[in-house]
């Protein structure tokens, strides 16, 4: 697994769908709103990346939309079909 670091704070790249993760590009597009997350998912539709956050199930601030137990459906429903994504966790 790949060691990221945001703001201090490590994360480890646990899915890279399509070898999608671009570091120089995360790094550009990852501001503070992101640093509470315990999930990032990167995906990138007509070619432009695109962030979100999620939680983990126990996490008191996780709702259906941001759980990441509902991944997989937010990629079914929200992400392009078959894109490029990835998701980096909080370590």
């Amino acid at each position: 697994m790949k060691k990221i670091i945001i703001n201090n704070v490590e994360y480890e790249l646990m899915n890279n769908y399509k070898d999608s993760f671009n570091e120089t590009e995360f790094n550009e597009k990852c501001t503070d709103y992101f640093y509470d997350y315990d999930y990032i998912v990167g995906d990138y539709a007509y070619n432009r990346l695109r962030l979100k956050g999620f939680y983990n199930g126990n996490n008191k601030q996780a709702k259906d939309i941001n759980n990441i137990k509902n991944l997989d459906k937010y990629i079914k429903d929200y992400c392009a079909y078959d894109c490029r994504y990835y998701v980096i966790k909080k370590k």
